[in-house]
């Protein structure tokens, strides 16, 4: 597995790049945003993403890489607020690790959001798209339209809301949505599905509820 890892200081790009490669994986490193956009291609398969680095910063990478790629991107920072987290998940990140962190915690991740990007779309038989009051869900495109509109969702945004539309109508766990869109049942990302939800919410407008059933999960049903 190819890993594009955007680190600007050379030893902590140099001692994540040994232990990756010693878990089995193959590395290439970018000092800078620039390069990290030029390097990103088919082969690449996650990106660990620093967020301050020289030359832009490091949110502004994750979202022109998201314009590019559909690969996984986990954020490596040291900005430890929740308000950065959130900024970076909006931006496409897939997941995120604060500094310093445990290497073995960070493949773990890798493995996570690899393992959910090789998955097959969610298509069903004869359900391969799901309309709730002009919200259309199209599992085999992986299109979401609104009124005949496109919306824009991050691939993690979709995922978790084609898991929703395959149940409408019904609760459907945090840790079930976690465990398809995650491919985990760490309960750790518990706070990223919040973020995702909300940003899928402010994208969808009024046009379908996205409810929160209080200490279960969420539920899909028609708007108002």
């Amino acid at each position: 597995m190819r890993i594009l890892v955007v680190e600007d200081d050379t030893r902590v790009a140099a001692a994540l790049g040994a232990y990756l490669r010693q878990a089995g994986y193959t590395t290439v490193h970018a000092y800078d945003g620039a390069t990290a956009i030029d390097l990103v291609g088919p082969d690449t398969e996650a990106v660990i993403l620093d967020l301050g680095l020289p030359d832009m910063d490091g949110i502004d990478v994750c979202r022109r890489l998201r314009g590019k790629t559909g690969v996984p991107i986990i954020i490596a920072t040291a900005r430890s607020n929740v308000e950065e987290r959130i900024r970076g998940l909006h931006a496409g990140a897939d997941d995120f690790v604060v500094k310093p962190f445990d290497v073995r915690e960070l493949v773990a991740r890798i493995e996570a959001v690899t393992r959910r990007a090789r998955a097959q779309p969610l298509v069903s038989g004869d359900h391969a798209g799901v309309e709730i009051d002009g919200v259309r869900i199209d599992l085999g495109k992986r299109e979401v339209t609104v009124q005949g509109a496109v919306v824009e969702l991050t691939p993690k945004e979709y995922d978790i809301l084609a898991v929703l539309a395959r149940y409408p109508g019904v609760v459907t766990p945090r840790e079930r949505i976690i465990r398809e869109v995650w491919g985990t049942d760490w309960t750790g990302f518990r706070r990223s599905l919040e973020v995702h939800i909300a940003s899928i919410r402010r994208k969808l407008g009024g046009a379908t509820r996205l409810e929160t059933v209080r200490g279960v999960g969420y539920r899909l049903s028609g708007g108002s």
